[in-house]
């Protein structure tokens, strides 16, 4: 008998085990040893989950039949294939973590009665699985350090591989391993995605090569999940962000809106903690529970049919950090997808055992949900538990690095249903799968379009027209149209039926799918897509705008902006403003190789760093922390701009207080990404966010690999600023003159961005600004900073440098072309003068300094 537990809310007893007691927790900063957290059997551990009334878990897999699992998905027959993470955080530092000692395994029932009796090794000596995806009996495999996706097939039907080759060569990945793609999902749309990747995939037949299709950037981190309609599903463990970027689709564009959440939805709620998150006592609450997201990870959409009714549609999303699991009722209010928590300030799933660490979730081919527990103490990759840090005396505290190499499968079930039989598509016909696009269970519907579409046999074309026609189900019409799409068989006037259709769902779904025609060249649709413009659904109208859009039919923004002007719906305008904000813009014009780079970097930007940045360069807010952000901001920032300093934590990280402000964010090395990938995201930095730099190569960054490639620690800001320029503190003796405005001038040296000296007329030739220091000083640059009036910098400058204010010796020139010049001088200068000289034209502007600061040389201890 599999244990299940029928636990409720109201008589869980949070004393079962020893050692969980809340008032055991030990004090912030108390890293006095503990009691050696326990390992629990399936057994004990039912007996610590928290489940609302009627629902169970029942045990699937355990060990030492599975270790360290953090994936799973089903083939077509049923068969479970899970990805085993066999090496990782081994001990507190990670070890051989990328030793290619992992495993793929695959389990079967033998009775098909949920009871996966059957196991085997499918494969062997893998370097840390992290998605996969089955096809037919094939699958497709994604590991990690590399973007390759493989296929596999077992073609003597001993549960072994023997079959493998290379489907998409993505090349190799750097970057942290939590840091790496995962998903691997095939869409409703026949594109295949996943996290972090901007772009999405295609099957293109049997021997062709993948197509691959440019998306903006999804902030996707572990784990991927679609609902009914194809939206796919992300979220964010290292912005704190949970789920995000659902409002459409990705391929229209990363999307958030204040009303997307009901208040506090992202607050967590776990029966049991000892702060050993990322953040520390700032996370935590008196007793030690984890009080937001911060692991999120692996989330689902239910789409089965043997759990209540209430659930279908809801999403899933594992907290292993917090040890709970998070139920979000999902409801469109006016056209926003809006998340709300049914089970308030408390959670769907949730235990008091320390190593329960729920990681992924899918819908099961019997209709009911599985969870994967990698159970285990650590659960942080070893950059976050680093000597020195706040993480790893936690975790060294409570002997969580000790509880390593297990893992559980569980299914949720209810009292009131019956899981379903298992499939057996592999023995079907595609006349077979058709039948299945009616299916309850997503899953069924999901496995039977890719079977259909892998398969390609067009025979099936005039059954799934007559589903898209006539069928009552308006998921299966769904289905059969996006199938119809993948074989190639919509044609336009199928496009045009569905955009006049009585169900604005399907109006909608006809509206996307008529985007492949339009890519092959019928631009008949367009009018067809622009009068579902003036729809009386909110959702039909927003697609329009979408497709519109992405396509960039004529006028589009003005079409938009009438409709969202000319609607009464609050949430049309909300969202619809967000989609026509513009993102962040690159400083100046750029030479084609620059621009190339630039363009590099801020794919990499868009998947790395503004879940953290911000997508201005500003910093993530903290919510409910006014003023708090997650990271510090980019934009303006000294450690950006001067010397190699962003490079140094690029190579190695960053850590402790940067300006008395101390952010939750660790900044973790990326050095294991190659150089050319270090040298594009800096050369974007310091180009973007009203920023300006100079452009860096691999060579430079290679150079500087080698420079500190002994150094294991991360930088701290005060390290960095003895290798760097620092600004002259004392600016009372300071003397200013100019050609203009000479009574303005103490307003750029009077500590207040907002106030400024101007030259009060156009720009033109012949301006000058100086300044005159009390004695002979060394000066290694000068910064004149403008970023309130972003168009007045100088158009073209020359700067020269004085001991007398008679002979003069020029130090560099420019062109001004950003909301501050930023200067360092080849070499420091040993000056009592410095003359700014303007020599451009910008009609229309002054010429403007909010600030002035002059820099001395680094003092290199």
């Amino acid at each position: 008998m599999v244990p299940s537990t029928r636990a409720r809310f109201a008589s869980l007893s949070l004393f079962l085990i020893p050692g969980l007691r809340a008032a055991e927790v030990p004090a912030p900063n108390d890293f006095s040893p503990q009691p050696q957290v326990p390992y629990l059997t399936p057994a004990e551990f039912l007996k610590t989950v928290e489940l609302p009334e009627g629902y169970s878990l029942e045990l699937v897999l355990s060990e030492p039949q599975i270790k360290e699992p953090v994936a799973i998905a089903f083939d077509p027959d049923g068969a479970m294939y899970l990805a085993e993470m066999r090496t990782y955080m081994q001990d507190i530092d990670g070890s051989d973590e990328i030793t290619p000692r992992s495993v793929v395994s695959k389990h079967m029932s033998s009775k098909g009665d949920g009871n996966f009796d059957r196991h085997s090794v499918y494969l062997e000596n893998v370097l840390l699985p992290r998605m996969i995806l089955p096809l037919d009996d094939r699958i497709l495999l994604g590991t990690t350090n590399t973007l390759d996706l493989t296929v596999h097939r077992d073609a003597d039907g001993d549960g072994k591989a023997d079959e493998s080759k290379v489907w998409f060569e993505g090349g190799p990945r750097g970057g942290n391993m939590e840091h790496q793609p995962s998903g691997l999902v095939w869409g409703l749309d026949n594109w295949i995605y996943t996290t972090y990747n901007a772009f999405r995939l295609r099957w293109n037949g049997e021997g062709g090569a993948p197509l691959k299709e440019s998306t903006p950037g999804n902030g996707g981190q572990w784990g991927l999940a679609q609902d009914n309609y194809g939206k796919m599903w992300w979220s964010n463990a290292g912005g704190e962000k949970g789920f995000w970027n659902y409002q459409f689709p990705i391929v229209y564009g990363a999307v958030n809106v204040p009303s997307q959440k009901e208040k506090d939805f992202d607050v967590t709620w776990p029966l049991v903690g000892v702060r050993d998150f990322q953040g520390g006592p700032g996370k935590s609450r008196e007793d030690g529970t984890l009080n937001h997201f911060t692991g999120c990870a692996g989330q689902t959409i239910f789409r089965g049919d043997r759990l209540p009714a209430e659930l279908v549609g809801n999403a899933f999303l594992p907290e292993p950090v917090g040890r709970l699991i998070r139920r979000a009722v999902v409801t469109d209010k006016d056209g926003v997808t809006v998340l709300s928590n049914p089970h308030p300030q408390s959670e769907f799933i949730r235990s008091t055992d320390l190593c329960f660490r729920p990681l992924n979730m899918t819908t099961g081919p019997d209709g009911c949900l599985y969870i994967v527990d990698i159970y285990r103490g650590i659960i942080q990759e070893g950059n976050w538990v680093r000597e020195g840090s706040y993480l790893r005396k936690v975790v060294a505290q409570h002997g969580f690095q000790k509880n390593v190499g297990r893992g559980r499968v569980w299914r949720l079930v209810h009292k009131d249903f019956k899981p379903g039989p298992p499939p057996r598509m592999l023995q079907e016909s595609p006349a077979d799968w058709v039948k299945h696009l009616a299916h309850p269970n997503g899953w069924w519907r999901d496995t039977a379009q890719r079977l259909l579409i892998v398969k390609a046999d067009k025979s099936v074309v005039p059954a799934l027209a007559e589903i898209y026609r006539s069928h009552p189900d308006h998921l299966a019409r769904i289905h059969a149209m996006w199938t119809l799409e993948g074989l190639g068989a919509l044609t336009p006037d199928m496009a045009r039926a569905g955009m006049k259709d009585a169900d604005a769902r399907l109006r909608v779904q006809a509206i996307r799918a008529s985007e492949t025609l339009l890519k092959a060249g019928d631009a008949s649709l367009v009018a067809d897509i622009r009068s579902a413009g003036d729809d009386a659904e909110v959702q039909v109208k927003l697609q329009s705008v979408l497709t519109a859009k992405l396509h960039q039919f004529p006028q589009w923004k003005e079409d938009a902006v009438q409709r969202l002007t000319s609607s009464g719906s609050a949430g049309l305008q909300e969202l619809g403003n967000a989609l026509l904000e513009t993102g962040p813009t690159l400083s100046k014009s750029f030479a084609p190789a620059e621009r190339k780079q630039l363009e590099r970097g801020r794919a990499i930007y868009q998947e790395v760093c503004f879940a953290c940045h911000g997508p201005d360069g500003l910093g993530t807010p903290i919510p409910g922390l006014k003023g708090q952000t997650l990271a510090p901001p980019m934009a303006g920032s000294s450690t950006v701009r001067q010397g190699d300093s962003m490079l140094r934590v690029l190579l190695h990280g960053l850590e402790g207080p940067i300006e008395g402000k101390t952010y939750e964010s660790q900044m973790i090395p990326q050095g294991n990404n190659s150089d050319a990938w270090l040298a594009d995201i800096t050369s974007y930095v310091r180009n973007a966010f009203g920023n300006s730099g100079e452009f860096v190569d691999a060579r430079q960054v290679a150079a500087l690999r080698k420079k500190t490639g002994t150094r294991v620690k991360p930088w701290t800001i005060e390290e960095l600023r003895t290798l760097l320029p620092q600004p002259m503190a004392d600016r009372s003796g300071w003397k200013l003159s100019a050609s203009h405005n000479p009574g303005a001038l103490a307003k750029c040296i009077d500590g207040d961005p907002a106030t400024r000296w101007d030259s009060a007329k156009e720009q033109a030739p012949g301006m000058w600004f100086q300044v005159e220091l009390p004695s002979v000083s060394e000066v290694a640059g000068i910064e004149l900073h403008c970023a309130a009036s972003p168009n007045e910098t100088a158009r073209d400058y020359e700067i020269e440098g004085s001991v007398d204010g008679k002979t003069w010796t020029k130090l560099a020139k420019g062109e001004g072309k950003t909301s501050s010049t930023s200067v360092t001088f080849s070499s420091p200068a040993n000056v009592r003068f410095l003359k700014v000289h303007q020599k451009g034209r910008k009609p229309g502007k002054y010429w403007s300094i909010h600030e002035l600061t002059l820099m001395a040389p680094a003092r290199v201890k």
